[in-house]
């Protein structure tokens, strides 16, 4: 029996990189200031689904809701074995805390026929792992988180294990199913050479707009419409279009959406970096250990 899934993706800002500009002056994210990466617990959960597909067969389907620059991560999800690609991109998306982002995508996975949905546990940007779960309440599904381990795939039922922080929980449930997917799920594989060549000019239809008008900055408005269909439809007829939706698309309520339909606000930002201003080796032995704890507790670093 085979299984289709849907993997959610999300670009999210390199954490690690953090500058005094990563903030606007309205709380949200200044992405333009840092960059731009696969949010990696999703690569754990787009590798879950990629194995599903190997040892059961049917298909796999990534979507991601961004500016038209998240489509980087769409094609490095065909890149990767992903045979279709979903670009959520509308302005009025913008500032959307996760449940705005729950409900838009929730939208677009009702869209797609799908078995399972799979989602990295939490994004770096946000660290809240929200978006998976409310995603399923909107989808009315049943969700399991912190997935470490796929146990079966049977018929319409899945079992599998999770973390629930001082052990583990093997869970099973009937499908469809959510599952957000830890780290530790799995190991990512790397690009398919021959798919990298065969996806790295796919591109969605506002790509190829900006593409268009770049190449022919005096055109009028009506040409370059001409030429992006045009291109569009080649790209269409070679497989190689990344499907792109909007709010209008997905009959979206616009009050549930972007900074309307967000009741969150960031009130701020920070890095935090641990520096010791002396250190001391401390040899892997049990003396070694018994005298370094003596000293944390004669000088009452612990109790």
């Amino acid at each position: 029996m085979s299984y289709n899934c849907v993997v959610l993706v999300k670009q999210v800002p390199d954490t690690k990189r953090i500058t005094g500009k990563a903030m606007n002056d309205d709380g949200t994210v200044n992405r333009a200031a840092l960059p731009a990466i696969f949010n990696p617990e999703d690569l754990n959960a787009l590798e879950l689904a990629l194995q599903i597909k190997e040892q059961y067969g049917g298909t796999v389907t990534v979507v991601t809701m961004g500016l038209p620059a998240a489509a980087e991560i769409l094609r490095e999800s065909l890149y990767r074995g992903a045979d279709r690609a979903v670009l959520v991109t509308d302005r009025r998306c913008a500032a959307s805390d996760t449940l705005a982002t729950s409900y838009i995508l929730s939208g677009a996975v009702n869209k797609l026929d799908y078995d399972i949905v799979l989602c990295g546990r939490q994004a770096i940007d946000g660290d809240t792992a929200q978006v998976g779960p409310q995603l399923a309440e909107k989808l009315e599904i049943t969700q399991i988180s912190y997935v470490e381990e796929l146990l079966e795939l049977k018929d319409k039922t899945i079992s599998v294990q999770r973390n629930i922080g001082n052990g583990w929980q093997k869970v099973r449930t009937k499908l469809p199913v959510l599952l957000t997917i830890t780290g530790d799920a799995n190991e990512p594989r790397v690009w398919a050479a021959r798919k990298s060549m065969k996806y790295k000019n796919a591109l969605a239809p506002i790509e190829v707009a900006q593409k268009v008008k770049v190449r022919d900055p005096d055109a009028d408005k009506d040409t370059l419409k001409q030429l992006t269909d045009s291109e569009v439809k080649l790209l269409e007829d070679k497989g190689l279009l990344i499907d792109q939706w909007d709010l209008d698309f997905l009959g979206s309520d616009l009050s549930w959406c972007g900074r309307n339909g967000s009741p969150t606000k960031v009130h701020r930002i920070q890095s935090v970096v641990l520096a010791a201003k002396e250190s001391k080796d401390v040899e892997p032995t049990a003396e070694a250990i018994d005298d370094m704890l003596h000293e944390l507790i004669v000088d009452k670093t612990i109790a």
